[in-house]
């Protein structure tokens, strides 16, 4: 056997045993989750915070918490990032209560006191199920979907399947499949990925209004993206960058708090646009 041959054999050998390890092993490399015993207590200064458990139809557990605010405006579903578990993510609730809204905060599979096994399927199976729950005791028009980063691409699945008030997207993906190629550019991500998690395919069939926040110095999930994602429905999207901001820090930069306000206390505003330049053609030549 020619020496230029045995050598290329090898490399397929080791490019497939590579591709078999990176596809039942990528839990460990997109997941860093946090375990909690049962008897853990949630416990958060000056907030107000229910815990429950829901159980799903294939008998796994779904560990949530619900923050109250004395006079809701409404609810938002907070769908938190790849890390940790609702025991570190249950802070940031401070930043809609503090607008009078609600927040739900809920445990992936396999995160926190959530228990059972862990697939793409199975947790967007699992949050229709939380918003089925909510929308029992709320109307759609008063649900604000929240996805950050990781959940940025369940909350978009969320809202394309039905009719919250609005989707907010904090250092959202294009795709998981993007974001993992690019540290491994070699591989067939396309054939060996089972979280592909598909954003811009989602955004498609999303229609409520879409707001997009964004550092513009994340090194994990480029600004770039955001651009990409809020030109998928234009009409409905508002792209929110935070200058300077990199992709664990948004909620140290004011403008972000800002931001959210504004978002959280939007109303759309009727433009006649006879009365603006809307036709106006800007040209450079010179009047005759």
């Amino acid at each position: 056997m020619p020496i230029w041959l045995h050598t290329l054999i090898w490399i397929l050998a080791i490019y497939i045993v590579i591709s078999v390890l990176l596809y039942y092993l990528q839990e460990y490399f997109l997941f860093k989750p946090e375990k909690l015993p049962k008897e853990f207590q949630f416990a958060y200064e000056n907030q107000i915070v229910e815990e429950y458990n829901v159980e799903t139809r294939d008998g796994a557990v779904i560990n949530g918490l619900h923050f109250k605010s004395e006079n809701p405006r409404g609810v938002v579903l907070y769908l938190k990032g790849n890390s940790k578990s609702i025991k570190g993510w249950g802070k940031f609730a401070v930043d809609f209560t503090r607008h009078n809204y609600d927040v739900i905060m809920v445990d992936y599979r396999g995160f926190g006191k959530s228990t059972g096994r862990r697939t793409q399927k199975a947790i967007k199976h699992d949050l229709q199920y939380i918003y089925n729950k909510m929308r029992e005791r709320v109307r759609e028009d008063f649900i604000i979907l929240y996805g950050r980063s990781l959940g940025s691409g369940f909350a978009t699945k969320l809202a394309s399947t039905n009719n919250p008030k609005m989707l907010i997207l904090d250092a959202p993906y294009y795709s998981l499949t993007k974001v993992t190629k690019r540290y491994i550019p070699f591989m067939p991500l396309s054939l060996i990925l089972r979280f592909p998690m598909p954003t811009y395919k989602w955004l498609k069939y999303v229609n409520c209004p879409v707001h997009i926040i964004h550092g513009t110095n994340d090194k994990l999930i480029p600004f770039k993206s955001s651009v990409k994602l809020s030109k998928i429905k234009p009409e409905l999207t508002r792209l929110w960058p935070v200058i300077g901001g990199g992709h664990k820090n948004l909620n140290n930069f004011e403008e972000y708090h800002r931001m959210l306000g504004e978002i959280i206390n939007f109303k759309k505003e009727e433009i006649d646009l006879k009365t603006t330049s809307h036709k106006v053609i800007h040209t450079s030549k010179k009047a005759k």
